[in-house]
């Protein structure tokens, strides 16, 4: 049975991303756009539609344009919307980088994406620095740094004269916009290849049924390297004429501050913060009245939270799910009509789903599992040279096999119980078992691992390392640490527990669900 949004489909403009989000940029004029949040700076529309000229032209003066890409690898600032939208006014491709990446993972991103340009913060300069010369990016920028040094230059020195920014025509099918980093079903990170038309439907299909408005103020908590917070919080909301206030990094007694200063309408949010706004003291005494709804994805979440946070903030919590595979958003609860507690909602419109028997490949009978499986003009074009794992996740018919077992009822509202991948998610982002493995073998101490997520009240999941020890000097603390001098902070394994032998299959695959079993009765 194949599943559709209740609303009919939408129209699909033809345009390009930029033009799309910022096509009414010179008609909003003086309204705020951006409002960084720790200065309360404000960048208004008109300023903003000029910068993002302004770049483009920078750029088309240094060679850039289609087939280049840039690499963000920033907190979130105003410059963000600036430096995305200048790259794709100059006809180029953005890749968004997590700003705590470290020197290896930054520079695997920067290799693989080809990446000509790199724009980073003052904070992170030394990382950036030393990925950009290990993968040869040609020319480093700093956001907010006069004189950052050798080898790099101001941002603001990227500027042109607006009215030199080029006229690029591209088909938006195929042009790719935006290149952010998955790991997919497993193994290390992908490059996600979402074309102009990808990101300009998802915008479309959302705002059809989970409108934002210009009024509207918006609090980009949520990291815009990561698609959730690029598309939902900053580009929607600069579609919509809303105003974006941002934050570079999460506080929830910021966060707090920041919605009671703004008077924020509309908050985006992940199950961790979800469980903070409901039980933290620092919320309490803080006017969040303005809120007139949460709206939460990134992992599952569970219905007696939602009851808690409804109880304390006031307003409703409506949730939804996507996938950087499909530009973001597949579903969401609408306002006024939500779903049952636990659901994710019904399909965007333009979205056909189904639930198939992973072994069968048939379809399932309404309220039985299967896995979900996603089309639309939203879903990617594929991953960057790797067509195997392309194939594997889109299939011949134009099917996202998402890897997540669902279920859904006769009204096509869906909910997600399980997963067949082996994803690991801490605080909303994917950790691949199969990269941590990869990293930990290589410890002398080793001798062989095997990672799985275990539930955590706070962080959803927490990363485990069932480990077998080379020797008998390791140290489960000191490998914790080991690891975390590699790897992102999400990423980190926080438990680490010795075992004689990994269990696995007479093929060698590992057997995650036993030692979750072994993990649930520690």
């Amino acid at each position: 049975m194949i599943h559709r949004a209740p609303e009919p489909d939408v129209e699909l403009p033809a345009q390009d991303l930029t033009t799309y989000v910022l096509g009414r940029a010179d008609e909003l004029g003086a309204a705020p756009a951006l409002i960084d949040g720790p200065t309360g700076r404000v960048l208004t529309y008109g300023a903003l539609a000029r910068q993002v000229r302004a770049t483009a032209a920078g750029l088309a003066a240094r060679g850039f344009g289609p087939g280049d890409v840039l690499a963000l690898h920033l907190p979130n600032a105003p410059e963000y919307a600036i430096a995305f939208h200048g790259a794709l006014a100059a006809g180029g491709t953005c890749t968004t980088a997590n700003p705590l990446s470290t020197v290896r993972e930054l520079t695997h991103q920067l290799e693989h994406a080809r990446a000509r340009l790199l724009v980073t913060a003052p904070e992170h300069l030394s990382t950036a620095r030393a990925a950009a010369a290990a993968a040869g990016v040609e020319q480093l920028f700093v956001v907010g740094d006069d004189d950052p040094g050798a080898g790099a230059l101001p941002f603001a020195a990227l500027a042109g004269d607006p009215a030199d920014a080029p006229a690029i025509a591209r088909d938006p099918a195929s042009a790719l916009a935006a290149l952010p980093y998955s790991s997919g079903t497993t193994g290390r990170s992908k490059g996600v290849m979402l074309t102009h038309r990808n990101l300009v439907a998802d915008l479309a299909q959302m705002q059809a049924c989970f409108p934002i408005a210009r009024g509207d103020v918006l609090v980009g908590g949520l990291p815009f390297f990561h698609i959730f917070g690029l598309m939902m919080v900053l580009n929607l909301g600069l579609r919509a004429g809303a105003t974006v206030v941002t934050m570079p990094r999460f506080d929830l007694g910021r966060f707090a501050e920041l919605v009671e200063r703004h008077r924020v309408t509309v908050a985006h949010v992940v199950p961790p913060i979800l469980l903070a706004l409901a039980r933290d003291p620092v919320v309490g005494g803080r006017d969040l009245t303005s809120l007139r709804v949460l709206q939460c994805g990134g992992a599952p979440l569970s219905p007696e939270v939602v009851a808690e946070v409804t109880a304390r903030v006031g307003v409703p919590v409506l949730e939804g799910y996507g996938l950087t595979e499909t530009s973001s958003a597949t579903h969401v609860n609408r306002p006024g009509r939500e779903a049952p507690p636990g659901s994710i909602g019904q399909p965007l419109p333009n979205t056909r789903c189904r639930i198939v028997d992973p072994v069968s490949g048939a379809d399932v009978a309404d309220g039985e599992r299967g896995e979900l499986w996603i089309s639309g003009p939203q879903v990617m074009r594929g991953y960057l040279g790797d067509e195997a794992a392309s194939a594997a996740t889109v299939d011949a018919g134009g099917w996202l096999h998402t890897g997540d077992v669902a279920v859904a009822d006769a009204e096509s509202r869906f909910w997600i119980v399980d997963r067949i991948k082996e994803l690991i998610k801490y605080k909303g982002y994917q950790v691949a078992p199969a990269e941590l493995e990869a990293l930990i073998v290589a410890h002398p101490g080793v001798a062989d691992v095997a990672v799985i997520g275990v539930p955590d009240d706070d962080a959803g999941e927490l990363p485990k390392a069932f480990v077998v020890p080379a020797g008998s000097a390791l140290d489960p603390g000191e490998l914790i640490a080991w690891v975390a001098e590699r790897v992102a902070p999400q990423k980190r394994v926080r438990l680490v527990e010795l075992i004689e032998q990994i269990p696995k299959s007479p093929s060698g695959k590992i057997l995650r669900r036993q030692l979750r079993e072994q993990a649930a009765r520690a």
